[in-house]
């Protein structure tokens, strides 16, 4: 965790990171019991509007109990890009700081949350609308590797390290590439303005597929089909997002193709490789992260608390039921 003395004030943050049916809203909501937080979510899904049910998002009974940032903020269908999301929440984390609240980061998506933490410096290159249009015909016609094959003529590191079934990734890079001219260039880490603590939620692998598996099953038992209705009906199907587990199995049921038991084995599978990249992201091995085991929930709290007290000592204070509201 970081240490080192600055000349510049830095802001306090707490970070409760996870991946993905680990059980985080639920550690965020027994917190906000506790301590005036509000949640800044780092998850690259559920920031789209009208997607709540497929990405799994916090509820309106969960928005209620604590102010949430970055939830169903853009159109499922909108150009949206990491220093986006940086932008955003930087604004977020000050207007916590403002009103004498703690951020608590929950993060899931393992590359916004370093991103912030970390400092990244990221290349502001827009959206090119016409190059996505074009890349996105590309790879639904030949796939990811038809993306590296295109990537590797002009930046053959990029190429390499990115797993070719990231086609968001790849789509990415291509844009910078085209717009600057140049390679994607080297990450670089910066001053993020923050002093921050992290606690990870830990569970065995076999349970994190367990939870994950109710929650795909639990999907279609909420209207999932007629949530992937809706945003095709509306936004067509060709959106990136439309394309992210969960949603492109519905499509295929709403084909003809699969049924829904198919579907549910193709998304267990893929939300399985998902954990196993999110682990990547969020290692054990990491000492700037304080694990606790996710099942012992008073300890999750009491560990939170913990390290709250450490960022600002004294700052445990009677909660405000008033502030209660979902901050979208």
């Amino acid at each position: 965790m970081q240490s080192a003395q600055r000349s510049t004030p830095r802001r306090p943050l707490l970070a409760l990171l996870g991946p993905t049916a680990c059980g985080k809203t639920e550690a965020a909501v027994a917190l906000a019991r506790e301590l005036p937080v509000e949640v800044i979510a780092a998850d690259s899904r559920q920031l789209r509007r009208g997607m709540r049910i497929g990405t799994a998002a916090p509820s309106d009974a969960e928005l209620a109990a604590v102010p949430h940032h970055l939830v169903g903020i853009v159109e499922p269908d909108a150009p949206w890009t990491l220093a986006d999301w940086l932008r955003a929440a930087r604004s977020a984390i000050a207007s916590c700081h403002e009103r004498g609240r703690l951020p608590l980061l929950v993060a899931g998506t393992g590359q916004y949350a370093w991103a912030l933490l970390e400092g990244w410096q990221v290349p502001a290159v827009p959206p090119d609308p016409v190059l996505r249009a074009e890349l996105e015909a590309l790879a639904e016609e030949a796939g990811g590797p038809a993306l590296a094959r295109r990537l590797a003529r002009v930046d053959p590191e990029s190429a390499a390290r990115i797993d070719t079934r990231n086609v968001r990734r790849l789509i990415r890079a291509i844009e910078i590439v085209e717009a600057t001219g140049a390679p994607v260039p080297p990450l670089e880490r910066g001053d993020p303005g923050l002093v921050w603590r992290a606690v990870g939620l830990a569970r065995s692998r076999a349970e994190l597929y367990a939870r994950a598996d109710e929650r795909a099953a639990s999907l279609y038992a909420n209207g999932l089909l007629e949530e992937t209705r809706a945003l095709i009906r509306r936004y067509g199907r060709s959106f990136p997002a439309l394309a992210s587990v969960g949603y492109r199995e519905a499509v295929r049921v709403i084909e003809g193709a699969w049924d829904v038991e198919q579907a549910l084995a193709r998304t267990r599978t893929e939300t399985h490789r998902l954990i196993r990249q999110q682990a990547t992201w969020f290692r054990a091995s990491d000492p700037r992260i304080r694990w606790v085991a996710a099942r012992a929930g008073g300890a999750v709290t009491r560990a939170l608390l913990e390290e709250a007290e450490r960022l600002s000592p004294g700052r445990r204070a009677a909660r405000d039921p008033a502030s209660a509201t979902a901050m979208r």
